[in-house]
């Protein structure tokens, strides 16, 4: 970790795409000085292109200091580490070339840095997961990008509010070709990762995980399907023979019509819109995307680009304000956590509360 005065973490922020709302975002955002009193924000991306986006912000109170080392950085103000220095065409609502150019050279920096221990946590503004696509960049999104910058065997997208935590197997795959990847191993690896996230992230100390059925009514015994008693079933027995505490399949429409996503720490979602069309039509407070499984933290908003609206001043910073909120909450967890295990008499009032708690859930997992 980086030398922080009064261990403030140093917190990164990627422009995302710069025709998209990711600069007005981190603009409004920080420009709420009390951030400062809990840590350090860097953003990347370029002067000229913060000062444009200001521009439109005039009722703002924000100002930066530019750093053109990123260890050198003032640790009582915003800091802008400039990744470029030629002009370009800044044109809200746009997609074009350069907004993925770019965007892409403000996240391979701040990881880069994020790796080199010169930030102790990352906040990515959206990209748009086309205009980045090229022989240097091969990725659907940020979370792949991650996985293979630093090498980690796997990762789970992780979206995350006030009361529910949603993860899921599958991430930005075509729905045709979702039943491929529903696979005793995948399932088993992800609740291992979402597992030791919710203890090591979030404090928990026994983590009750639900998993969510692929077919309508779980298969009906078979009948519309045969992944829940084929793979599903037996890799939730599997799992909890190795101490995960997961329970299902359960039938997703009935799972969350019921609110029986309130009776668990988090829910294993086979796909994409499974998980996040009830996250984001039932989670209390904005939604955080957070990726586990790393050996870093990274956060994000729970939106995209949204260019309809860039440029016009209008976007709500709410989602990434929470961001950045959680990015520090999980730092200093992980520190709360390295903590204990140094002396294993400090316990979080949490988990002893938690210890108190019956374990035994009364519900029908078929």
């Amino acid at each position: 970790m980086s030398n922080i005065p009064d261990n403030k973490p140093v917190i990164g922020f990627t422009s995302g795409d710069i025709n998209g709302v990711g600069i007005e975002l981190i603009i409004k955002t920080l420009s709420d000085s009390r951030l400062l009193e809990f840590c350090t924000p860097v953003i990347f991306a370029n002067n000229k292109v913060i000062n444009f986006y200001r521009k439109g912000l005039p009722d703002l109170n924000f100002s930066f200091s530019a750093a053109k080392d990123s260890t050198k950085i003032n640790h009582k103000q915003v800091n802008v580490y400039n990744c470029w220095e030629e002009e370009i065409a800044v044109t809200p609502g746009q997609l074009n070339e350069l907004g993925g150019k770019y965007a892409v050279m403000s996240l391979s920096i701040a990881t880069e840095a994020l790796k080199a221990g010169k930030i102790d946590g990352l906040v990515t503004a959206p990209i748009h997961k086309m205009n980045v696509q090229s022989a240097e960049f091969n990725f659907t999104g940020h979370t792949p990008f991650l996985k293979h910058s630093f090498q980690a065997k796997d990762v789970v997208m992780f979206m995350v509010a006030e009361n529910m935590r949603i993860a899921l197997l599958t991430e930005h795959v075509p729905v045709h070709d979702v039943a491929k990847y529903i696979t005793k191993e995948n399932i088993h690896t992800k609740l291992q990762i979402i597992n030791h996230s919710l203890k090591k992230d979030f404090g928990i100390t026994k983590p009750r995980i639900a998993v969510l059925a692929l077919n309508p009514h779980a298969g009906d015994e078979g009948l519309i399907g045969k992944e829940e008693i084929e793979i599903i079933k037996p890799a939730v027995t599997e799992a909890r023979k190795k101490d995960i505490f997961c329970f299902g399949p359960y039938s997703a429409d009935a799972f969350f019509a019921r609110g029986q996503h309130e009776k668990f720490d988090a829910v294993l979602a086979m796909y994409h819109d499974q998980g996040l069309i009830p996250f984001k039509s039932l989670a209390i407070g904005e939604g955080v995307n957070y990726t586990a499984g790393l050996s870093v933290v990274r956060t994000s908003p729970d939106h995209g680009t949204a260019f309809d609206i860039a440029g016009k001043g209008t976007v709500d910073e709410s989602s990434f304000r929470e961001a950045i909120y959680k990015c520090i909450d999980i730092i200093n967890m992980r520190k709360e956590i390295t903590t204990q295990k140094a002396n294993p008499l400090r316990k979080l009032s949490a988990n002893v509360l938690r210890n108190a708690v019956d374990e035994k859930i009364a519900l029908d997992e078929n």
